[in-house]
């Protein structure tokens, strides 16, 4: 578990987003409300994925995202947006006390490449699949 947890408000821009993470070496982080409390995620996934064109809005208009001129000027369209338009709402968080290997099959099944971790309702550290699986080498398939 990584502690302290780097997190950005949901109010965050795009562009300062994308900055963020660049800065600070890292995938994603938790978005807060002004409470405190985790509101969404947002990975830098999640950033690339607005540049595209979902499928459904590809087949409907292909002329608007075969123009990769004009694709350029999305950039420009959603530099401003606040990040709550594009994080994950469905949160799935974990206790500093659930086991390593439940805590893995997670993130396995629903696809998840970070998960907070929360005691008593407050986030209180990250966990990332790169330390599940450093976690399980280190503890359980060491050399005896």
């Amino acid at each position: 578990m990584h502690t302290p947890v780097l997190t950005l408000s949901y109010d965050t821009t795009y562009e300062d987003a994308a900055l963020f993470f660049i800065e600070k070496n890292i995938k994603g982080c938790p978005i807060l409300n002004e409470a405190g409390d985790i509101v969404g995620m947002l990975s830098d996934k999640d950033l690339y994925k607005v540049l595209y064109p979902y499928y459904h809005s590809f087949y409907e208009s292909p002329e608007m995202y075969t123009d990769f001129e004009k694709r350029e000027d999305k950039i420009d369209e959603i530099r401003n947006n606040p990040i709550e338009r594009f994080m994950i709402r469905d949160i799935v968080s974990v206790s500093p006390e659930d086991k390593i290997m439940k805590v893995g099959g997670v993130m396995l099944a629903r696809g998840i490449h970070r998960m907070p971790v929360v005691e008593d309702g407050k986030l209180v550290g990250i966990v990332t699949r790169g330390d599940i699986y450093k976690t399980i080498i280190k503890n359980h398939l060491k050399k005896k």
